[in-house]
């Protein structure tokens, strides 16, 4: 019976440790349905060069202000890839389905094309269940640069992180629509 003891006891240690599930997360789609335009002379062109995440972000983990100064970054609620590139796309298809009369890319389309570069300094939830999308974006329209900030805060409808993805993906579509404001206005 001593022999056995061991393996007794590994096994129920075994039985009361939990491992934690690993849920992976993707920012939800545009709401509204994105048509394929082809390239023409009175296209106008867009580059979304990049979105820049602080590093607290830029890991696989989805963060979580835990109070005024601590953040949580979780390790079994990650992101499915990068976050950079999540909002970097999800970008690109809202401003598509935003500027009608625009090609809006991530890679490169030519010589006189817009530039957008988009710093991304909040992406996260709150411990007063709001969440926080913020930032600063810099387009460089025909040599001028226009710099605005954004700072969205809404209120998460359910607990969970379910919910404060979907409020962030809600967020930064918002943030969308206020570039694609400013850039719609451009001459």
């Amino acid at each position: 019976m001593k022999k056995w003891l061991p393996v007794i006891m590994a096994v129920a240690l075994s039985a009361c440790s939990s491992t934690d599930e690993t849920i992976w997360y993707q920012l939800p789609a545009a709401s509204q349905t994105v048509t394929q335009r082809a390239a023409t002379d009175s296209n106008r062109l867009l580059w979304v060069e990049q979105v820049a995440v602080p590093d607290y972000l830029a890991g696989n983990g989805v963060a979580y202000q835990t109070t005024e100064v601590q953040y949580n970054i979780a390790n079994s609620n990650l992101w499915a890839s990068p976050l950079d590139q999540q909002l970097r796309n999800t970008l690109v298809t809202n401003l598509t389905g935003q500027l009608p009369g625009w090609v809006v890319s991530a890679q490169p389309l030519g010589i006189e094309q817009d530039t957008l570069n988009v710093n991304v300094t909040g992406f996260h939830g709150r411990y007063d269940g709001r969440v926080i999308v913020s930032g600063e974006w810099l387009l460089n329209h025909q040599g001028q640069l226009l710099k605005r900030p954004f700072h969205i805060e809404l209120k998460q409808q359910q607990d969970g992180y379910d919910a404060m993805v979907k409020a962030l993906g809600v967020g930064w579509q918002q943030a969308a629509q206020s570039i694609a404001s400013e850039v719609s206005r451009l001459p």
